[in-house]
């Protein structure tokens, strides 16, 4: 722990945030692109090591990361779908999320958002292959969204169903476009323009693949939706 100021644990190679948890409710989480497994270990266990009592959560791990999380950790949890890990007992889940994802292909993201939600203190509905490709799917599951306390509406290619949705429900939403898609979808980028320009008010819109953040997000509105 750095002697300078205990709200955060140095590790040489990063200064770990341990007092996020403190001023936000919800502790600081690891974003493993571009680390090495032992890097994510490491910060894993320095996190775990300050909030024994709640999972922390490490998220775009490859699966050489999560291989050598699991050997080195073997009390965390890996989900290969999510590709992420949690270390540590899920909160008490307050209020109820739904994630809707348009299609099987968008699995990894929404898989992200959903664990995400669960990490910060909600519970998770999950709601699959929906998409506006067949309509009578979505308009099946109506019911399921309207008894949410908040929505993650997750979709690639031309990102229409945060705008369906958003016209069916008024439930709090957030829109997360996905690389899914041919190349005029340009990487998301065309969802993404699509779910901003939606006509259908009330949609909250995150970046490409950005489930976490989606998740986090929910997570709060639900926790402060439901009583204590």
């Amino acid at each position: 722990m750095d002697q300078q100021d205990p709200r955060i644990a140095d590790l040489g190679f990063a200064r770990v945030d341990v007092d996020r948890a403190a001023r936000t409710g919800d502790p600081e989480v690891v974003y493993g692109a571009g680390k090495t497994p032992d890097q994510v270990v490491a910060i894993l266990r320095a996190l775990h090591d300050k909030h024994p009592e709640r999972a922390v959560l490490a998220t775009r791990l490859t699966p050489e990361a999560l291989a050598t999380i699991g050997e080195a950790l073997p009390e965390a949890t890996l989900d290969p779908v999510a590709r992420a890990v949690t270390l540590g007992p899920l909160p008490t889940a307050r209020g109820t999320v739904a994630v809707v994802a348009a299609g099987t292909s968008d699995a990894p993201v929404a898989a992200e958002a959903a664990l995400t939600v669960a990490v910060h203190g909600a519970g998770v509905e999950r709601i699959d292959d929906v998409g506006v490709a067949g309509l009578h799917r979505l308009l099946g599951v109506r019911d399921r969204l309207a008894q949410a306390d908040c929505l993650i509406v997750v979709a690639g290619m031309e990102g229409a169903l945060p705008s369906v949705v958003g016209g069916l429900t008024g439930v709090p939403m957030v829109a997360v476009p996905t690389s899914v898609g041919y190349g005029a979808s340009l990487g998301g980028v065309a969802a993404l323009l699509a779910m901003l320009n939606s006509c259908a008010p009330g949609v909250t819109v995150v970046n490409i693949d950005n489930g976490y953040g989606a998740g986090v997000h929910a997570a709060r509105v639900a926790r402060q939706s439901a009583p204590r």
